[in-house]
């Protein structure tokens, strides 16, 4: 058993013997939708208004991403060994790309390419799970990380995507670059995570 197992046990002990657990906390769904995500707004043109407004880039095609990392100087990478076949067409020989993240080289690779499990336009925010992500490590240490989005993945808005999030135990929503403030309140991006946030669009 590992930590993780350890404590989740824990915390199921404790709650086995309550009978009746609190109830959700009650919200109206009609006051906290952006306006912008109602009606017949393009679901994808909305997710990269609002993904450019928290400085993340969205791209809709894979020469648009080899071009934005031959820019980044970025030619050692990792990609999901399910979307590299899709994707090498478009990469030149100038790129190294392993399907197998090395968390011995962590330094080695640039950028990583992993899937997305959703977007949500309102926000611009990218949501990831491990069910569907080949490898967390990959999404979270490289300084650019570009999360590939299937269009019928994306969302309107966060109650729509929330009701559609399933079961598993690890989900990770990313809305622009990391960031943080916690040292006198100044932003500095890329601390605890990617600091460059690509959303790839593939149909």
């Amino acid at each position: 058993m590992n930590d993780r197992d350890s404590i989740l046990g824990r915390v199921r002990a404790a709650l086995a013997p309550l009978k009746v657990r609190a109830p959700l906390p009650d919200w109206e769904r009609e006051i906290v939708i952006m306006r912008e995500a109602r009606g017949n707004v393009d679901a994808w043109t909305l997710f990269a208004t609002r993904m450019k407004a928290v400085n993340g880039t969205p791209l809709d095609t894979a020469p648009a991403l080899v071009a934005l990392l031959e820019k980044e100087n970025a030619f050692v990478g990792y990609c999901d060994p399910a979307l590299w076949p899709k994707l090498k067409p478009s990469f030149p020989a100038t790129f190294t790309v392993e399907t197998t993240f090395d968390r011995t080289r962590v330094d080695h690779y640039a950028f990583g390419i992993t899937r997305a499990a959703a977007g949500i336009a309102e926000t611009g925010t990218l949501v990831l799970k491990d069910a569907s992500t080949s490898s967390r490590l990959a999404a979270l240490a490289p300084w650019i990380h570009v999360a590939v989005l299937a269009r019928d993945t994306l969302f309107h808005d966060l109650p729509e995507a929330v009701d559609a999030l399933g079961e598993d135990a690890n989900v990770i929503w990313c809305t622009g670059p990391s960031k943080t403030a916690d040292v006198e309140g100044i932003l500095i991006e890329g601390v605890h995570g990617p600091g460059l946030q690509v959303a790839l669009l593939l149909d």
